[in-house]
């Protein structure tokens, strides 16, 4: 049964309220347009019943922000009620574009400063709302999440520390190794794929795209990138292939080894298009990289598919490799911050994924089941029908 219908069938756990921080503002109330949209139009009959007094409304975020004082110190502050609410709290650790002043000096806000944030909100929440739920798109420190040598373990800290403060779910997606939820074995933690609104924005994008074993094939960049090509790859029953890095070890740089080269696994892929995916673009030069090998080796249009568009080197890099057709096409979802100019980048892609966070958050409310949105595979089937049988999208 989908999850709309049996939303219809349920009661809400608390009344609904999202706390969007100032970082994840513009998301936020995309979805909040959605849920709001979704209740207007439910046919639940019984919503006269007090246990519905709060269910539609015209909008469920709150009022909240995190002042800070002249030293760069900051309190956080939830200006209207949440007793008895079922609290959303929504956090981009990742949004750079955000400025505070210190004795005088801006500084960007890192993903440190986003979780200090974070952690105030819950604060001032905590023992004071129904239940806290987290959503936190790119997981905070995800690329720290085990350890070799003598080093930090700051993913798992970080979760261990959220759910001590009282949150109850933490919602990311893509995360690098979701099998840091092994740290908070006893509480919520869900994972969720991008897969379905990829292949929805390529498609979109390149409506005469032939999606079959002929013409198109899944790339994985690396090896820690396999597990989202196979299943890329066994959905749309097209090969997969992947390139590894050897990398030398008896060196670092900027705290890891530098990659010596890329090594190509995989069937011949003259003239068939190509589609990277991975979880991140950051600077982008190991993707770049695997993306003019495709070319070299005879690839016909190369997509890449990423869930966090982080572009730490900005992208002069990337409208280059695109002017000399090494890449065709760049799609990254909206779960991070993307500055202006994409828009004006003629390859570039964005993935809308404000209405399935809508979904998400009103299926949590309703504490109804999650596995047919945690797995996406039946909608990517019914996409590709749709597309096979009308020759576009």
């Amino acid at each position: 049964m989908p999850n709309i219908k049996l939303m219809e069938e349920a009661l809400p756990v608390a009344p609904l309220k999202i706390a969007a921080l100032e970082s994840c503002r513009a998301l936020g109330e995309k979805v909040n347009s959605y849920i709001v949209k979704f209740r207007q139009d439910t046919l639940k009959e019984d919503l006269i019943s007090p246990l519905f007094s709060s269910y539609q409304l015209d909008n469920y975020l709150i009022d909240l922000s995190c002042p800070r004082f002249g030293t760069g110190e900051a309190k956080g502050i939830i200006k209207e009620s949440i007793r008895g609410k079922d609290l959303f709290i929504m956090v981009d650790v990742c949004n750079y574009s955000l400025t505070y002043t210190v004795n005088g000096h801006k500084n960007h806000m890192s993903p440190d400063d986003h979780y200090q944030d974070l952690k105030r909100i819950i604060s001032a929440a905590t023992g004071k709302a129904h239940r806290i739920n987290v959503i936190m798109p790119f997981l905070y420190e995800s690329r720290q999440h085990k350890r070799t040598k003598r080093e930090s373990l700051d993913c798992a800290l970080a979760l261990r520390e959220l759910t001590d403060m009282g949150v109850s779910n933490i919602i990311t997606f893509d995360a690098h190794d979701p099998r840091v939820q092994n740290s908070i074995p006893l509480h919520g933690f869900d994972n969720f794929a991008t897969t379905y609104q990829f292949m929805k924005a390529l498609l979109r994008a390149e409506p005469d795209l032939s999606v079959d074993k002929e013409h198109l094939m899944i790339i994985s960049p690396d090896e820690g990138a396999m597990h989202r090509a196979v299943y890329f790859s066994n959905v749309t029953g097209v090969d997969m292939g992947m390139f590894y890095k050897r990398r030398d070890y008896s060196t670092i740089v900027n705290g890891k080894n530098p990659i010596v080269a890329h090594e190509f696994l995989g069937s011949d892929l003259r003239g068939k298009n190509v589609i990277i995916v991975d979880d991140m673009i950051s600077s982008g030069e190991s993707m770049l990289e695997v993306a003019r090998q495709m070319k070299e080796r005879g690839a016909k249009k190369v997509f890449v598919c990423t869930t966090f568009g982080l572009f730490t080197d900005g992208f002069e890099q990337f409208d280059e490799y695109y002017e000399k057709e090494y890449i065709n096409r760049v799609i990254t979802t909206n779960l991070t911050y993307l500055p202006p100019e994409v828009e004006d980048k003629p390859y570039f892609a964005i993935a809308d994924m404000s209405k399935f966070l809508a979904l998400i958050i009103d299926s949590f409310n309703h504490d109804i089941t999650m596995s047919s949105v945690l797995d996406p595979t039946a909608k990517l089937h019914a996409l590709l029908e749709r597309h096979l049988g009308t020759g576009h999208f």
